[in-house]
């Protein structure tokens, strides 16, 4: 009588290889989502960018509102909660800060991977020192909310690789 089948090692030796398989992709899956959810950020920043330097060069001396210059974002996704930190303006507008100001936000509502909840990615922007024009900025915080001109968080900033490059200067000053 022929018996056909598997023997117990077999069995043993596939189970084996696909935990080892699970194990290499279970972690590459999470980071890949993480990376996908983090993608709306740049593109966001990029129109908000675009659009106050038309405001700017339309205007002069001032920076817009969110309304002002016709940026219509979401305020809050399921990943992300988007803020104008600059909401004390007159008629819609304020003057250029001559400092390094907060002027969009963007706050994980989620952890993603490493980059815990209530991390943000930040545009800054200030007056240029020798013309009419701005500086702009970028700075992303881990877990605390940043107004600094210079933070770039290595676990966040690796979800938005290309984030770094609203800065205007190479240093990583504005």
């Amino acid at each position: 009588m022929k018996k056909q089948g598997f023997t117990l090692i077999e069995l043993m030796v596939v189970i084996v290889i696909m935990g080892i398989l699970a194990a290499v992709a279970v972690p590459k899956l999470f980071g890949m989502i993480a990376k996908s959810k983090a993608s709306e950020v740049g593109p966001a920043a990029g129109e908000y960018i675009k659009l106050q330097d038309a405001y700017i060069s339309e205007s002069g001396q001032n920076i817009g509102s969110w309304k002002a210059i016709g940026y219509t974002m979401n305020t809050q996704t399921p990943t992300f909660n988007y803020t104008d930190p600059k909401t004390d303006y007159d008629n819609e507008s304020a003057a250029i800060p001559t400092e390094a100001a907060v002027t969009w936000r963007a706050a994980a509502r989620v952890g993603l991977n490493d980059c815990t909840a209530n991390s943000t990615w930040n545009i800054l922007l200030k007056k240029a020192g020798d013309a009419n024009g701005v500086n702009w900025g970028a700075s992303i915080k881990k877990g605390t909310v940043s107004t600094s001109t210079t933070d770039m968080d290595s676990d966040c900033s690796i979800l938005t690789p290309q984030f770094i490059n609203f800065r205007t200067k190479a240093d990583g000053t504005i």
